[in-house]
């Protein structure tokens, strides 16, 4: 069969339109259908958030309990790295010059207010240097204005009876200031140094009180009501204005004796320079510096703690000492006890400052 080729040969077909291309759409799959949801205000707690509660209160006493023992060790690393072993009393020493370990010089620190505190800590020292067989001396070093004349009283006595049990050499070295109580521990040693710097003297007894009588009636509208025995229970009393008859009898009873307790202390202690008239004519309050304590004879030299070290070799008749001090054993009990009362002890000195009269061997700087 014949075809006619010329017709197919210019012959097109028209093109083909294509569909344009439909968005992508993924598949259909299970999605949750919120539309009908209902908040709960109150859900379900989940089991186990009370162990989780535990856990988390066992973790934090962990980290508490670690930081303790963190603070002990360093503590332990301290006292180790500057002394040596711990005494049986809690106190350990620590090294201020080396030396022969069998020929020792223990510095006995009274730095501050005297209070009941201090003369305690000083008593511990003294006590632990007594016990210990290898302490040739000791160096009582002060830095104190003085304070409670039955706390400075305390402090003699305890440097008086190292003295007398051990028949050791003791020599008491100022610094800064030893005034009123301070002076009057120095003078239970068998000889006094001072730097060239200190304040010392001021021998004399203070006794001071407050009057707010006007403060409460005037100010205040109260009207305080004092029950007594006898006329004098409450000399003097901070409700009334003290009389001439009051001072003087305060005078007479209280602050004389202490007066004469002093001078005879000094007169006992600088027997061998001053006489008793003499330390009277001194002992008006002032206070003096090292050079005029020396030339009063208050006092025996001026120097500085090797001056001091090296006079209490001759003294011990021993070189080459080591010269130790004493610390108190780092506890983390006493340290929270010594917190958790500091409030309270604060409130009863403020309250012992304005309610009771206080009878002080103390320079308070106003003179």
């Amino acid at each position: 069969m014949d075809f006619d080729n010329t017709q197919d040969a210019n012959h097109t077909e028209p093109p083909q339109s294509i569909p344009p291309q439909q968005p992508h759409t993924p598949p259909a799959y299970n999605i949750p259908d919120f539309s009908s949801a209902v908040y709960d205000p109150y859900p379900k707690k989940k089991k186990g958030s009370g162990w989780k509660v535990f856990w988390g209160i066992v973790l934090v006493l962990s980290i508490l309990a670690n930081g303790f023992m963190l603070l002990a060790m360093v503590g332990m690393g301290a006292v180790l790295a500057g002394g040596s072993g711990a005494a049986d009393n809690g106190l350990v020493e620590k090294v201020l010059i080396d030396g022969h370990r069998a020929n020792k010089i223990a510095v006995i620190n009274i730095e501050g207010v005297i209070d009941g505190e201090m003369s305690q800590w000083v008593q511990k020292q003294i006590k632990t240097a007594e016990d210990d067989d290898t302490v040739k001396a000791l160096i009582v070093r002060i830095d104190s204005p003085g304070g409670g004349v039955s706390s400075s009283d305390q402090i003699h006595y305890y440097i008086s009876r190292f003295k007398d049990h051990t028949k050791k050499p003791v020599l008491a070295f100022m610094q800064s200031i030893a005034a009123s109580g301070g002076y009057y521990s120095a003078v239970a040693c068998d000889e006094i140094m001072a730097e060239p710097t200190v304040i010392t003297g001021s021998i004399g007894v203070i006794m001071n009180h407050l009057v707010i009588k006007d403060l409460l009636e005037e100010k205040l509208g109260i009207n305080p009501v004092t029950l007594k025995s006898g006329k004098r229970k409450d000399w003097p009393s901070m409700f009334n204005e003290t009389t001439d008859e009051e001072k003087q009898y305060l005078m007479d009873q209280v602050i004389t004796p202490a007066y004469d307790r002093f001078v005879a202390l000094v007169a006992e202690g600088r027997k061998n320079v001053l006489a008793e008239e003499q330390i009277r004519e001194l002992a008006d309050g002032s206070i003096y510096t090292a050079q005029q304590a020396v030339e009063n004879k208050l006092i025996d030299s001026v120097g500085y703690f090797d001056e001091a070290v090296y006079r209490a070799q001759q003294m011990a008749n021993i070189t080459d000492a080591r010269v130790i001090t004493y610390e108190e054993l780092f506890s983390f009990w006493s340290l929270m006890g010594a917190q958790s009362k500091s409030k309270i002890d604060l409130e009863t000195q403020i309250l012992e400052k304005l309610a009771a009269p206080r009878i002080l061997y103390l320079w308070d700087g106003k003179k």
